[in-house]
């Protein structure tokens, strides 16, 4: 039988296999297709319900790849019936006892590691299927397992030790059918109520043994139990019940099992086995649904989280913008180091002791080199009065945009975008600087393009007095805000470099604004992720609707 026939078989008709067959789909091609889109959601964002989101995919997860997908891959392998329960609830010896031999070690000291026991049919040998079940356990031929059946003992789930706690669940996930195991004085506990709620939101097959029951508490525990069951919406689940034979060792007698033992014979052989697995498996593929849709919704939360911090950090740009760029206007690039510096260059290089002829300043070229030289300690002050400031304006726009997503109206999620307040200081003590290099290279490189041109005679001559680099820092300086400089120029030049004045003061006002941007930036490409644009759900709502079609 085809993987497609077995499918159409399992959706119970002959259009879904003819439906099949003309897509060319199969529960099996879909549930493989989901398995990789669910392993491919994250949920970066830590907002209302994304904990619990994660939990359900890893849930979903183990789900598909410890049940679903190995049981749809082969529906002729046994029906895996595994023995459950708490620390102490008898699992072993129920487990030894149906098959009449010690074959799962019992009664042993705990904590220890317990080793999964799969024991199935000689005759079934050549149907078992290779997967997750035996791959975890010791696999054991034996005669007294109904044939179609296979009897997995596994770990107690409340073990001490977290590698018996892990592969019960995992072994629970792989099952077709649980046959879970109490005692009448621990069927009350949250475990047996957690576990058989997990079984349930899965759509497994249950059956439960009451093991342990006092004679003269039989009936009332019974009826207590039963009500349980019928209020957690579990009224067709077999309830076997145990009496309590007394402190003994090994085996149970046969009459205490016999009920197990005729209930696990009448789901013996091929067809009635595969009628458990089937059973399951619808109950698994129905209940996919329900837990993609949840899946999907907490996708789409996330992307509209993103939005909304997207919203909240554009929102402070033009502003932030706006007052970086007017700190440079103002001029308090050229501070008080500046006009330090100036009254220092006045007093001993005599910066602005100069002879005219006309309208055109008067000097050799060996005292053009000697101002020009002079002039240096004052372009460094501009450069450093330059990064300060534009430092300055990256650190206000970081330090705003951590009271709009961590302060307390912050929006959902607000804290996990913000970069580390370290790494964005290193960040703008090495990209301020080369910003600040390049505005000034911007200032040698106007003036010599002018003078690469026909410069007026003015220009030529104050390149003369100032030499080009000295000329250039006047300029820089007179751009950063320096009424000195900026008079000085008037003096020697008119208004023939104003335009270069006011284009390079635009240009570290553009620098300034820049700045600010890779402050922003680093908040937004944090939400610049496939898992948060407005279609990350689309894969899982496509596979919604495949699985909605097929079950």
């Amino acid at each position: 039988m085809t993987t497609s026939m077995r499918t159409g078989r399992l959706l119970g008709g002959r259009s879904d296999v003819d439906a099949d067959t003309e897509i060319g789909l199969t529960v099996y091609d879909v549930a493989k297709d989901l398995r990789r889109d669910v392993a491919a959601v994250r949920l970066p964002m830590p907002i209302d319900g994304a904990a619990e989101a994660e939990g359900s995919r890893d849930r979903l997860l183990a789900q598909l790849d410890e049940h679903l997908l190995p049981r749809l891959a082969e529906l002729s392998s046994p029906a895996i019936v595994v023995v459950a329960g708490s620390t102490g609830a008898g699992k072993s010896t129920l487990y030894n006892s149906l098959l009449g031999e010690e074959v799962s070690a019992a009664g042993v000291l705990r904590p220890t590691t317990r080793e999964p026991v799969l024991a199935f049919n000689p005759a079934d040998a050549d149907v078992i299927a290779e997967g997750p079940v035996t791959e975890l356990s010791r696999v054991v031929h034996h005669a007294g397992v109904p044939r179609g059946t296979a009897l997995l003992d596994a770990p107690d789930l409340d073990s001490f030790v977290q590698e018996n706690r892990s592969t019960a669940q995992q072994l629970l996930e792989a099952a077709d059918l649980w046959l879970f195991v109490t005692t009448a004085s621990r069927y009350g506990d949250a475990l047996p109520w957690q576990a058989l709620a997990r079984a349930t939101e899965r759509g497994a097959s249950v059956a439960m043994v009451l093991n342990r029951v006092p004679h003269e508490d039989l009936v009332t525990i019974r009826g207590d139990l039963m009500g349980r069951l019928r209020s957690h919406g579990m009224v067709d689940t077999p309830l076997f019940v145990v009496p309590d034979v007394g402190p003994h060792e090994g085996l149970l007698d046969d009459k205490p099992v016999a009920q197990v033992k005729r209930w696990l014979t009448m789901l013996a052989g091929p067809e009635r086995s595969r009628a458990v697995v089937v059973r399951t498996l619808k109950g698994s593929l129905n209940a996919l649904p329900g837990w993609v849709t949840s899946l999907a919704d907490a996708v789409e939360a996330q992307a509209g989280a993103a939005t909304v911090l997207r919203r909240a950090v554009e929102a402070e740009v033009p502003a932030a913008e706006q007052l970086a760029r007017d700190a440079v206007g103002a001029g308090v690039v050229a501070g008080a180091a500046v006009e330090a510096r100036w009254r220092e260059l006045s007093g001993t290089a005599k910066i602005e002791r100069l002879r005219f002829r006309g309208d055109q300043v008067r000097s050799s070229r060996r005292a053009g080199r000697a101002r020009s030289a002079a002039l240096e300690v004052l372009r460094a002050d501009v450069r450093e009065g330059a990064a300060h400031t534009l430092t300055a304006s990256g650190a206000r726009v970081a330090d705003r945009l951590r009271a709009v997503l961590d302060g307390p109206s912050a929006p959902p999620g607000g804290s996990s975008v913000l970069p580390d307040p370290d790494d964005r200081a290193a960040d703008r003590e090495t990209a301020v600087p080369a910003t600040v290099t390049a505005w000034a290279d911007a200032a040698d490189e106007r003036l010599a393009a002018l003078l690469a041109e026909d410069a007026p005679g003015p220009v030529t001559a104050a390149v003369r007095a100032f030499g080009d680099r000295g000329l250039a820092t006047l300029v820089l300086a007179a751009a950063a805000g320096s009424d000195d400089a900026r008079r000085l120029l008037d003096r020697v030049l008119g208004d023939a470099l104003d335009e270069q004045v006011a284009a390079l003061r635009d240009d570290l006002a553009d620098r300034a604004a820049a700045v600010v941007d890779r402050e922003v930036d680093a908040v937004l490409d944090a939400l610049d992720s496939p898992d948060l644009t407005d279609d990350a759900a689309t894969a899982l709502r496509l596979r919604l609707a495949e699985l909605r079609r097929l079950t």
